[in-house]
């Protein structure tokens, strides 16, 4: 269509009609299994990174210890756990065999009362087997209840783990009001096995602070590792959990 005006010629184009903006793609489900390596001995690091990831889950949580797991690392610290934003019920159970505790996983895993369940197996006994990792994967998959396995000590061996990270200690950040406390928990988390995710080392931060549940845990790429991260993110925003 064409125009007459003290210019020439206009020529006017026919309107597109207005598209509504795509929406947003839906966040991935939160793993039904995944493996935390700490990277060295009686390293609180995979505890606290389990902690963080808690934070935005409702209801109570199962948490299974076998004998050598209690030795290492303890046991769960109440005061602790408040700092970490975790007030739901902990259900500890504390076993001697490797064995009884991935029964207690497996069971936990298949009651979708619980938010999550948490288990500590060190070593690699021969009870923690691939198969014995993919039975807990369909259990949690079949229920939507996420499993977290401690597995201190482990060389590494095979598991059906959807996620499997390997975490250590770092310094805590400063302190928001003296720069002489400690401030927030940090780790440095290696993401080495993931479907659907490509790997990658991430400086790991506790934010208590934080007004969502789901924002307290943030993964910021490390300096040395090659890419350049769109920002600060909290690990919902990367993995669905």
């Amino acid at each position: 269509m064409t125009s007459d005006s003290p210019y020439g010629q206009v020529l006017r184009l026919p309107r597109r009609p207005v598209r509504a903006a795509p929406a947003a793609p839906a966040a991935a489900p939160r793993p039904a299994l995944t493996d935390l390596h700490p990277a060295r001995p009686a390293d609180p690091a995979a505890t606290g990174f389990a902690l963080a990831r808690l934070a935005d889950r409702a209801g109570p949580v199962l948490w299974v210890q076998d004998h050598a797991s209690r030795r290492e690392n303890g046991r769960l610290y109440t005061p602790g756990l408040r700092a970490m934003g975790i007030d739901q019920p902990i259900l500890h159970v504390a076993v001697n065999h490797p064995r009884d505790a991935l029964w207690a996983m497996e069971e936990g895993a298949a009651c979708a009362g619980l938010a999550a369940v948490v288990g500590e197996i060190h070593g690699a006994p021969a009870v923690l087997s691939f198969t014995a990792t993919k039975r807990l994967v369909l259990r949690a998959e079949a229920s939507g209840v996420p499993v977290y396995l401690i597995r201190g000590g482990d060389p590494g061996t095979l598991s059906a783990a959807r996620e499997r990270w390997r975490l250590s200690a770092l310094p805590s950040a400063p302190h928001p009001d003296h720069g002489q406390f400690p401030g927030a928990a940090r780790w440095e988390a290696e993401l080495f096995r993931a479907r659907g995710r490509a790997p990658g080392r991430w400086v790991a931060q506790h934010d208590p602070r934080a007004q969502r549940p789901a924002d307290r845990l943030r993964l910021v790429s490390r300096p040395d590792d090659g890419a350049v991260d769109a920002g600060d993110q909290p690990l919902s925003d990367r993995s669905g959990g």
